[in-house]
């Protein structure tokens, strides 16, 4: 069974940063593409970042240039770097396993002004 698990959400001041890290189980990480999205009340999920199975990256232009995507194969885990974190970043945090349909279960980002 294929389980995705994040971690590293919380609160953190406006300016500040966070890594978020998803850990992946019961599939073979390394050959799929991983992706970052968010959810804010009240609002659709959003794309943030993905990276394939040989480190080509892409960005949602919200992001570009203060989140960085990366993986660890022999880790079977994705990270998320935030820096410069806005009020506007507040949301729930969620990787995707892309060309499957799993997703982790979310991780809490709250910024404070």
């Amino acid at each position: 069974q294929v389980q995705l698990v994040e971690s590293g959400g919380g609160l953190v001041q406006s300016g500040g940063s966070l890594r978020l890290s998803c850990a992946v189980s019961g599939s073979i990480f390394r050959l799929n593409a991983m992706g970052w999205y968010r959810q804010a009340p009240g609002k659709e999920r959003e794309f943030l970042a993905d990276i394939t199975s040989v480190g080509s990256t892409n960005y949602a232009d919200s992001v570009k240039g203060r989140f960085t995507i990366s993986r660890d194969n022999a880790k079977s885990t994705v990270y998320l770097q935030m820096n410069s974190l806005k009020p506007e970043d507040t949301a729930v945090y969620y990787c995707r396993l892309h060309g499957s349909p799993y997703w982790g279960q979310g991780t809490q980002v709250t910024v404070s002004s």
